[in-house]
């Protein structure tokens, strides 16, 4: 329950302003008409503020582009500059585009471009603002969109929760969003802008033009595609036949397999009719991830073989980056919150004809089963279409209409939707639907949730007979992970100057180390013989010697190995690290070179022993305070006796 304030700069100067109720608050259309039909504002008071520039230019494109200030942050790169379109970008704009797609008319063969720039954060309000810009502008539009208008378009992520609730979340977002449209219909009356009848940018070519040359060749072409799309509709609708022969309610054949390949940490290959993904599952540390708020990151691949098509393999495109989204949502919520590595899953489309988004989830789920992720359950997703008998007496009324179960491309192109739905045997975890129609009745969706949900059901039993449960280990050849204790007189020789010890740990084995508290860390081997390597390394450069043995405020002999301008690097017996004697602390007098009182290395002086410093562990020994009229006992060390049984002098017999 939150009130926001609009504001569209549009080219005129009226100004008006048209109140929506939401609950106990109110939304204001704020109407400035003037310069151009380029700017739309959204304020949000005390909270946030958005402005979005929508230009047309040519080419059917949706381009969201946000900005560093609208988050208040300087982007990060060398440059500073606001260059790739980032994958949030990428999704929000097929967001855009696929609300905004199933409302152009028949017929409409302009190039069109949305780019919307977004200067302050919140990007849940962009599809609200597009709806009267593309309204006043000139798209001949039946009626406006909305981002939660389930008509349209539906996305949604969920914590598995139970298709109850899910069905009455949909409920109440149509609810609250039939008011947003009644207001952008309004400030459509009142604008009322003639549609524009530019050129077509269509051709055909000119052999099919001959055969019909008192026809345009874009009427020659949709004519086609219209009757042929209409038989193969005719067929499910009036005849209740599908192409394949299935009925509307059977799934294609289903096969899976697992453990494909003994060197992956999981693997998975699962085919649908003639859609087949190949799953791969891959761990690594935590450090690894581009997400610090995920666990979880899967990659989806669509090369132009998958289709039997040739094409340029490059970096992700846009689809491939949001199917990949949407396999992410479903298995996100069975992923253990905590887990000791980061997780990538891979999908591979090796053939595809239909739901190939769907089929990830599956084959993601089977792999990290077979990797032995503890996921809480098994994931599947399907998808569901739909063919529907248009009423002839009343425009935007549905006549008859068929639900189909799992269906195949052609059917999704011929089709009118593409309900696409993921979860387990409990409840939902993603769903996506691409309508093609300007709207559909909730009684649909509702029906489709539940065709899918028995569909899901039928899939996880067929996934069951492969495997039922996560392994209860990870494979021999995974990674491993141990968290060590390493206290503070020891962390200075365990780093190394400047990390030195890390560096050369993982230039070596592959392992990297990284601090999980004060005298805690944790190291990540990719496999276990880089494990056992680094244990080796570790214990060699941190074994206790004979440094316990030393006792505080006792008198030792010192050993000059090296001279240095900040003082002289003594050893107290010969397997030790050399430490530093700093020139403070070798004579009363103050100097500026070990050399001025006459040091030199391989020499042999008295130290005294105050042990070691607890902020970083160093060794703290002292030559300056035995130059006293104190007498002491001194101490020897040598390679042949311990420190515990060095000869104890008294001051007499010395």
């Amino acid at each position: 329950n939150e009130s926001y304030n609009f504001k569209w700069s549009l080219n005129s100067c009226r100004s008006r302003t048209t109140c929506i109720t939401f609950g106990h608050n109110a939304e204001q259309l704020s109407k400035i008409f003037r310069c151009c039909i380029e700017k739309i504002v959204l304020n949000r008071p005390d909270k946030l503020k958005c402005l979005f520039l929508i230009h047309y230019i040519k080419c059917h494109l949706v381009d969201y582009r946000q900005k560093g200030a609208a988050v208040g942050r300087i982007p990060t790169n060398y440059l500073r500059r606001e260059l790739g379109v980032t994958d949030h970008e990428i999704l929000t704009s097929r967001l855009i585009d696929r609300s905004i797609r199933p409302l152009f008319p028949a017929g409409y063969y302009y190039d069109t471009q949305i780019i919307c720039n977004l200067l302050a954060v919140d990007d849940i309000f962009i599809c609200v603002n597009f709806n009267p810009l593309s309204h006043l502008y000139n798209i001949g539009w039946p009626f406006p969109f909305h981002r939660h208008f389930v008509d349209i378009m539906l996305e949604a992520a969920a914590d598995n929760i139970l298709q109850q609730d899910f069905c009455h979340a949909i409920k109440v977002g149509l609810k609250h969003t039939q008011q947003i449209i009644q207001g952008i219909q309004q400030l459509v009356r009142e604008k009322g802008v003639k549609k524009r009848t530019d050129q077509k940018l269509f051709t055909t070519p000119e052999e099919i033009v001959k055969y019909f040359p008192g026809a345009d060749s874009y009427e020659i072409t949709e004519s086609f595609n219209v009757v042929a799309k209409e038989i193969f509709r005719n067929l499910i609708i009036n005849e209740y036949r599908r192409c394949d022969g299935r009925d509307f309610n059977t799934l294609r054949n289903i096969t899976c397999e697992v453990d494909l390949f003994k060197t992956l940490h999981g693997s998975a290959l699962f085919q649908r009719g003639q859609t087949q993904v190949l799953c791969t599952v891959t761990f690594d540390s935590l450090e690894s991830s581009i997400k610090s708020d995920l666990i979880t990151t899967v990659a989806r691949y669509f090369p132009p073989y998958a289709t039997n098509e040739i094409g340029r393999v490059s970096g992700s495109n846009r689809r491939e980056l949001g199917h990949g989204a949407l396999a992410e949502k479903a298995l996100k919520p069975v992923i253990p919150n905590k887990f000791p590595f980061t997780i990538r899953v891979t999908s591979e489309v090796l053939e595809s004809n239909g739901s190939s988004s769907m089929a990830s989830a599956c084959g993601g789920s089977l792999a990290l089963m077979d990797a032995g992720v503890p996921i809480s359950s098994p994931v599947a997703g399907v998808a569901i279409g739909l063919i529907t008998k248009p009423n002839p007496e009343k425009v935007g009324d549905i006549e008859n209409y068929c639900l189909l179960t799992d269906i195949l491309g052609i059917e999704d192109y011929n089709g009118d939707m593409d309900f696409k739905m993921a979860g387990t045997n409990k409840g939902i975890t993603a769903l996506q639907a691409d309508i093609k129609i300007p709207g559909i009745p909730l009684k649909i969706v509702m029906e489709a949730i539940q065709q899918a949900t028995v569909a899901k059901k039928e899939i996880l039993q067929i996934m069951s007979k492969v495997i039922a449960k996560p392994r209860p280990s990870r494979k021999e050849n995974g990674p491993l992970v141990e968290n060590i204790q390493v206290p503070a007189t020891k962390r200075a020789r365990f780093l190394g100057p400047g990390g030195y010890n890390l560096k050369k740990l993982l230039a070596e084995t592959g392992v990297t180390v990284s601090q999980v508290d004060e005298d805690t860390f944790s190291i990540f081997a990719p496999v276990p013989e880089a494990m056992y390597e680094a244990k080796e390394f570790i214990n060699e450069i941190c074994k206790d010697d004979q440094d316990y043995q030393l006792e505080f405020g006792a008198i030792y002999t010192a050993t000059i190995t090296e001279l240095r301008d900040a003082g002289v690097m003594v050893k107290l017996y010969p397997n030790m690290t050399p430490v530093l004697l700093h020139n403070s602390q070798l004579d009363q007098r103050k100097i500026k070179h070990p050399s001025a009182i006459g040091l030199q290395i391989g020499q042999e002086i008295q130290v005294k022993y105050f042990g070691r410093d607890p902020t970083d562990g160093r060794m703290r020994l002292s030559r300056k305070v035995l130059q006293s009229p104190a007498t002491s006992v001194v101490k020897t060390l040598s390679e042949k006796r311990s420190i515990g049984n060095a000869v104890h002098e008294s001051a007499n017999s010395a």
